[in-house]
């Protein structure tokens, strides 16, 4: 019998078993992945380039980001679904991202947020939690913030860097954060912040002792083969299946092979 995921039980996992997360954008995913008893589903801002062709995660919009964790939620039933909020959903002002925050919940019907930054959020997800809006935080490389870093590269290579990240990792975890996601900083470093914090990391390109693993869908199924990170372990190769599926389907149609009295009625 599976259990319905929620903040708690996932924070409860600290110390205890490793959390496995992945992304979803659609429905059909989102059903594999629950039946395949994965705890915690984001519908993160990756889609916008896994899924809307964008080059970076910027311009996707709210109507959009609703659109896809609406149809994941219809997708899931045990897995605690999280809504990435887009690039200037939030950093307004925390009332802006209280009502933004407030259209995942409601309509999209997500079980919680993430919202990307260090203590520069702390006032934002204060504002949220105390609201009822669970926040799961984002520290390290934050490709909302990819302009401003000069590209995708490992955060916290300097002491001063590693000082900083700890602090930010704090500094939420005060502010209420029920998981905290640490994506490209050192290994060593990810440890240290794991062990210091009392809620669940869930690391991206950070090393194997944070608490849980995520990974973008695409990237780890081989569909998205034109990025290509180091972190990304590739289970499977849908990609190349799926061009030979339609070079097959695209021979036989040409060539009057399909359909035939099989597939006719």
């Amino acid at each position: 019998m599976k259990k319905k995921w929620t903040t708690s039980s996932i924070r409860a996992c600290k110390g205890k078993n490793k959390i496995a997360c992945l992304t979803a954008a659609d429905y059909a995913t989102a059903r594999l992945i629950d039946e395949a008893g994965i705890p915690l589903i984001l519908v993160g801002d990756s889609l916008a380039m896994t899924v809307l062709g964008y080059e970076t995660t910027l311009p996707v919009t709210m109507d959009e980001m609703l659109h896809h964790t609406s149809a994941v939620v219809r997708g899931v039933k045990d897995a605690l679904v999280v809504a990435d909020m887009p690039f200037m959903s939030y950093q307004i002002s925390s009332e802006q991202a209280l009502e933004n925050a407030g259209y995942f919940m409601k309509e999209a019907e997500a079980g919680a947020v993430k919202v990307e930054g260090g203590r520069v959020r702390v006032e934002t997800i204060r504002a949220l939690v105390e609201n009822g809006i669970p926040v799961m935080g984002h520290i390290g490389l934050t490709p909302q913030s990819v302009h401003q870093m000069g590209g995708y590269k490992v955060q916290g290579k300097t002491q001063k860097e590693a000082e900083d990240l700890i602090a930010d990792a704090h500094a939420l975890v005060d502010a209420g954060v029920f998981a905290l996601v640490i994506e490209c900083v050192p290994a060593a470093l990810a440890a240290e912040i794991t062990s210091e914090i009392a809620v669940p990391t869930i690391g991206i390109g950070a090393g194997s002792d944070c608490d849980g693993q995520i990974l973008v869908t695409h990237d780890m199924l081989g569909l998205h083969a034109d990025l290509t990170p180091k972190f990304a372990k590739r289970y499977a190769e849908l990609g190349t299946q799926m061009s030979q599926a339609f070079e097959s389907y695209h021979n036989e149609v040409t060539n009057g092979e399909f359909p035939t009295g099989e597939h006719s009625f």
